[in-house]
């Protein structure tokens, strides 16, 4: 039976994917899909259509792309002859202006990974396994004109598991997420929805990633090292300087040993580094500037480093 909303779907990545799909599967009336324009890629820089877009062809419906939303008459007169009952907003990757806000009746609902008003911002999955949280979740709310400040509808808690990337984690709250959408429409439909407004006191941000967010400081503890290489692969991932040259962590794990900050300790075919807090990290997988991506054992054989050598 089809679902008796009119909405508009704005969304970019593949994260956002799975909730347009599945408001599609749920029989709800989505007459517009909003996505960023086709961006450059490649060493061809070839224009690339965003996940979302290609989603939305393969639903066949309809779809804009406006460079602006703020100041944009055609797009604000399009939405508006639209009348929607809600604007559904996962990853656009615009602020949405006021008067957005403000067009429909049940108001533009986002998806945000994470529990709010925990990890506020454009990175949560990311800085969330990076600061060693265990679980972590989506909310559903109804956005205002602050940063991922508005009243909570629902939320859905997700354990994060001690070997999840922001890699792993991000399909499964997507997917989980896409249920508390459709389950947050048929609240707000049958008037059972009841919104609460988050405590700003309880609020942590989690800003965009930096390629400066990845440069390792082993004054932190092994365990903070690699939460954050966890929270930040594949991107800005985690590195630093071995002989000069740019060394990229791929894999790591906190060993028992204690070592001090920085140095590097060899017992036969492992490959330690000391960290903050008389810990240290054991290498599994590094890449030197230039080279492929190796085991530990195989960087041994062939650069040889030695013990009391130090990275950074």
């Amino acid at each position: 039976m089809t679902q008796s909303l009119n909405l508009v779907f704005c969304g970019t990545p593949q994260f956002a994917v799975p909730t347009l799909e599945q408001l599609v599967a749920a029989e709800f009336r989505v007459h517009l899909v909003v996505t960023q324009p086709d961006r450059p890629k490649g060493r061809g820089l070839e224009l690339v259509a965003s996940p979302v877009k290609l989603s939305a062809q393969k639903l066949n419906l309809p779809i804009t792309q406006p460079e602006r939303i703020k100041n944009n008459d055609e797009f604000r007169a399009q939405l508006t002859a639209l009348k929607p009952d809600a604007i559904i907003v996962v990853g656009y990757g615009r602020i949405i202006p006021q008067w957005m806000l403000d067009l429909p009746p049940l108001g533009n609902i986002n998806l945000h990974a994470s529990l709010l008003p925990k990890y506020r911002g454009a990175a949560p999955i990311q800085w969330a396994i990076a600061r060693g949280e265990t679980v972590t979740g989506n909310t559903t709310m109804r956005i205002d004109a602050g940063l991922d400040t508005g009243d909570i509808l629902l939320q859905q808690e997700v354990p994060i598991a001690p070997d999840d990337t922001s890699e792993t984690l991000a399909p499964r709250l997507a997917s989980i997420g896409a249920d508390l959408v459709v389950e947050t429409l048929r609240g707000l439909k049958a008037g059972s929805s009841h919104p609460r407004p988050q405590d700003d006191s309880q609020a942590t941000l989690a800003p965009i990633l930096k390629k400066e967010d990845g440069l390792v400081d082993f004054s932190r503890s092994a365990t903070e090292i690699f939460n954050r290489l966890r929270g930040f692969h594949p991107w800005p991932g985690a590195y630093t300087a071995f002989r000069g040259k740019h060394l990229q962590i791929a894999k790591a794990r906190p060993d028992t040993a204690s070592v001090p900050p920085a140095e590097l300790r060899v017992q036969a075919d492992r490959l330690l580094v000391g960290c903050g807090h008389n810990t240290a990290l054991e290498l599994l997988e590094i890449q030197l500037e230039g080279k492929k991506r190796a085991t530990a054992r195989d960087f041994l054989h062939g650069y040889r480093p030695q013990s009391g050598e130090r990275l950074g």
